[in-house]
């Protein structure tokens, strides 16, 4: 009766060096969902496409005209922002959209405290 009341399903996190393993091998795509003023201010994960959270949804829907083509489907993401809740909103919008595997790293933070190299 008040399923909108329940929490939404998040992504799965992914352990920050896993992350920046796997994207300094190319087998993972790293997107940060913050806004530009932001990545200003501290710069971005080095080698992350850059995603707004308010564009997130068409630049990952396959069907749109907005598709971002360096993303496919097929191939593990993963999003950070300031909090992690972004990061986690945007997940679940990639999963609906027909990404298989989505994760959310959590934030910036977490990126670089792993030894994370960040581009300004």
């Amino acid at each position: 009766m008040f399923a909108f009341l329940k929490p939404k399903p998040s992504a799965p996190r992914i352990a920050p060096p896993d992350a920046i393993a796997q994207a300094k091998a190319g087998s993972l795509i790293l997107i940060d969902v913050r806004e530009a003023d932001e990545l200003r201010q501290t710069g971005k994960a080095k080698g992350a496409l850059h995603i707004p959270l308010s564009q997130i949804a068409a630049q990952t829907n396959p069907e749109n005209g907005h598709f971002n083509r360096k993303l496919s489907p097929d191939k593990p993401v993963a999003l950070y922002c300031a909090s992690g809740m972004r990061s986690g909103r945007a997940a679940r919008t990639m999963a609906a959209n027909g990404f298989t595997q989505v994760y959310n790293l959590g934030t910036l933070q977490d990126w670089t405290e792993s030894g994370g190299a960040i581009v300004r």
